[in-house]
C-alpha cells in the first residue's frame, strides 16, 4: 500500500511539472521549492512539485508568507519568453536595469515586444523602481517577472505589454 501511495504521488508531481517544464521555476513556492533550490532537472523538479503539492505546503507557505510564497503572487502564467529570458540573463539584466541601459535590457524589451518607440520609457521606468524588482539578491526568476508586470501595469505607456 505504501508503495501505491508513494508511485501516485510521484506520477502525480510528474502531470504537475510537465506542463511547466519551459519556465525556469516550475514549481512555484513551498517547502519542496525550499529544499530543492538551485537544483535542475526535472527529478528535483518532480521532487520538490510532489512535496509542494501533497504536502500542503504551498498552501501554508502562501497564507503564512514562508517557504518562498509572497501574499502578492499572481495566478496568471507570464510570457514565457520573459521568463525564459530572464532566467539565465538575471545578473546581466539587474546591472542593466540600474544603469536604466544597457544590452540586455534592450534584449529583454524586444523580448517581451516593447515597441522601440516605448523602450525609452521601459528603460527609465525600470531604473526608476529597480528595488521594487529587484528586491534582494536572491530574488527569484518568478518575483522578478511579478515585480516588473506590476510596476509595468502602473505606468501609462507600459501597461498595454502587460500580460494579463
Amino acid at each position: 500500500m505504501n508503495k501505491l501511495i508513494i508511485c501516485a504521488a510521484l506520477a502525480s508531481g510528474l502531470v504537475i511539472s510537465a506542463d511547466a517544464s519551459a519556465d525556469t521555476n516550475n514549481v512555484g513556492c513551498g517547502l519542496g521549492s525550499v529544499v530543492w533550490e538551485n537544483s535542475e532537472g526535472v527529478f528535483p523538479q518532480v521532487f520538490a512539485a510532489t512535496t509542494n503539492g501533497t504536502l500542503g505546503t504551498q498552501t501554508f507557505g502562501i497564507s503564512s508568507q514562508t517557504s518562498g510564497c509572497s501574499p502578492n503572487g499572481r495566478v496568471a502564467i507570464p510570457d514565457k519568453r520573459t521568463v525564459m529570458f530572464i532566467g539565465p540573463n538575471l545578473d546581466r539584466l539587474t546591472q542593466d536595469m540600474s544603469r536604466g541601459d544597457g544590452e540586455t535590457l534592450t534584449a529583454l524589451a524586444e523580448t517581451m515586444r516593447i515597441a522601440p518607440a516605448d523602450q525609452p520609457t521601459f528603460f527609465a521606468v525600470t531604473q526608476a523602481n529597480f528595488e521594487r524588482i529587484i528586491p534582494s539578491e536572491n530574488a527569484t526568476v518568478g518575483e522578478v517577472v511579478n515585480a516588473l508586470y506590476d510596476v509595468m501595469s502602473e505606468d501609462a505607456v507600459l501597461r498595454r505589454y502587460v500580460v494579463s
